[in-house]
């Protein structure tokens, strides 16, 4: 069974159109009937007003008053009352006796009888009009006394008439070309109306109210429920739209109202704010905020004209401090790699002069070896027991090693395992050292003595204790008009790589700040440059992480033979 077919809606454009072509249609009517009904009045006043003149005037007529002084009033005044009323354009004038007997009459078969119509006020002295129908049909008549040469007596009586047919004809004459107006006007009134909603009709691509209302459900739907940022500027860069995810990402609270802003108002970072109020698209470009690593997009919106930009944000701090930790594991693989093959040569020694029957000397050259491999990493595990940070420089010292670069533990390290608190996170440590401690091999390497020196210890201040990180290199150190730049992202002294620069030092400083720390650069003894951080130790020694407890020195114990092991390879 076919189902009947049911009409789709029409569009929005199609209901307004209908609309206006219908209060138009109404409004010219209306009008019509109005100015019809207006100028019939006013005709019919016209034709009161017409109508007493001609009475007046030939009431007034010295031939009148003496023709009615005649034996044969007719006689003299029949011609006389037609020739005025073909000159005046009324459609009779009868002139009377004082007892309403006609002496005129346009049709001569009424001369002599009685006038049709009212005649007492005129008896009285009044002069006045009426609408009456007579012999010659409805009309709008006046009527008005004849005085005698005294001025005093009245001898007869003059009626003049124009038919309301007549009236009629006239008013329909006017309405006519009314109609004619009002029509051109509803055709004008319907293209204009037409040409709109054409246009208005692309705007909404045919889409009737309701699937506009839904389009526009689903596009707040879709706002809410994106978690990366949208961001809308209009062409003078003030914030269009903004959704949930973009107020997170920004740090834009949602009871603050961003609508009408310009962007330089919102508190961004000035890197960030230019990036925004560029002219030019920008593609994946990193930025940091506070407490975020965004990766920007920019689209210019465009129609002959800029309109404005559409921006788009995601939040990459998770993938940024991944790829720093997968960084970090690439340099230990390229470090156990060089490890290896050293390794190798070393077994090779040791297995030629096994063969050359030197077994003594081979077990000397094992063992110096195994001493020299044992002594590194008793001396960093020793100063820093904490397994994360532990790991992290001998990994680091391998690696700047293979690179020409000395890196060495300073005596004034102290971190037994357990003492850094939950809210210090090991990735946010390998952040911070690893990247000061990249930043200071690249700037020592070609240096004279090329040394890099870490410290990492806790020191007691009013505040409560604090973590204190110190990495110094032999570079040629930082200029102090860039000891502020020099934290900022993108900014660098050396050549940009296929990944970019400037981003490491400005992870360390966001990482830092998280914690509420603080990060200082000064002039290194003998030269170079001087990173400190220090970072608050709330929560540090809680209960079950102490230095003494069984499980933090199980837990060193494991991470020492780890390290030890790797040592030999």
């Amino acid at each position: 069974m076919r189902l009947p077919h049911v009409p789709r809606p029409r569009s929005l454009a199609g209901q307004l159109f209908g609309m206006q072509a219908v209060l138009i249609a109404v409004v010219v009517a209306g009008y019509a009937l109005f100015t019809y009904v207006s100028d019939r009045s006013q005709a019919e006043d016209a034709a009161g007003r017409q109508a007493m003149a001609v009475a007046r005037s030939v009431a007034d007529s010295p031939s009148v008053i003496a023709a009615i002084g005649t034996s044969n009033p007719t006689a003299h005044l029949e011609s006389y009352s037609l020739k005025v009323q073909r000159d005046t354009q009324v459609d009779f004038i009868t002139i009377m006796n004082p007892e309403g007997i006609r002496w005129t009459h346009p049709d001569r078969t009424q001369i002599g009888k009685k006038f049709l119509g009212h005649i007492g006020p005129a008896l009285k002295g009044d002069s006045f009009t009426e609408t009456y129908t007579g012999t010659l049909g409805a009309s709008v008549r006046a009527v008005t006394p004849v005085y005698g040469t005294d001025g005093i007596r009245i001898i007869g009586l003059v009626s003049a008439g124009i038919k309301v047919e007549a009236i009629t004809q006239r008013v329909q004459d006017q309405v006519t070309a009314l109609i004619g107006v009002a029509a051109g006007a509803l055709a004008l009134g319907a293209v204009g109306t037409y040409v709109v909603n054409a246009r208005l009709r692309r705007h909404t691509h045919g889409m009737n109210a309701t699937e506009l209302s839904h389009v526009h459900d689903y596009h707040q739907a879709a706002l809410h429920a994106v978690r990366e940022g949208l961001l809308m500027l209009d062409g003078q860069y003030r914030v269009a739209l903004m959704n949930d995810g973009g107020r997170e990402l920004l740090g834009v609270g949602p009871d603050v109202d961003v609508v009408g802003r310009s962007v330089a108002s919102l508190g961004l970072p000035a890197p960030l704010t230019g990036a925004l109020l560029s002219s030019e698209p920008r593609v994946d470009e990193v930025h940091l905020t506070a407490s975020r690593v965004l990766v920007v997009n920019t689209s210019l919106v465009s129609g002959g004209e800029r309109r404005g930009t559409v921006v788009t944000l995601r939040d990459v701090t998770e993938l940024q401090s991944l790829m720093g930790e997968l960084d970090s594991e690439r340099g230990f693989t390229q470090a156990l790699r060089s490890q290896a093959h050293e390794a190798a040569n070393r077994l090779h020694t040791v297995v030629s002069l096994i063969e050359l029957g030197r077994a003594e000397e081979a077990v000397d050259f094992a063992t110096a070896e195994l001493e020299l491999a044992q002594t590194l990493t008793d001396q960093v595990v020793s100063a820093v027991n904490e397994p994360v940070l532990a790991a992290l420089l001998l990994g680091k010292t391998a690696q700047s090693n293979e690179r020409g670069v000395e890196l060495v533990v300073s005596e004034d390290s102290g971190l037994d395992d357990g003492l850094l608190p939950d809210s210090l996170p090991a990735r946010d440590l390998v952040t911070i050292l690893g990247n000061l401690i990249d930043n200071a091999v690249d700037a020592a390497q070609g240096s004279l003595r090329a040394r890099v020196t870490v410290t990492a210890c806790t020191e007691a201040g009013a505040d409560g204790s604090a973590l204190v990180l110190r990495v110094a290199d032999t570079g040629a150190g930082v200029d102090p008009a860039h000891a502020e730049a020099v934290f900022q992202r993108g900014f660098s002294t050396k050549p940009a790589g296929p990944g970019g620069r400037g981003l490491g030092l400005a992870l360390v400083r966001q990482a830092v700040n998280r914690h509420e720390g603080t990060l200082t650069v000064a002039e290194a003894e003998g030269g170079g440059a001087v990173f400190e951080v220090r970072l608050p130790l709330w929560g540090a020694g809680s209960e079950g992480s102490s230095p003494g407890s069984g499980e933090a020195s199980g837990a060193g114990e494991a991470s020492r033979a780890a390290v030890s092991g790797g040592g030999d390879a």
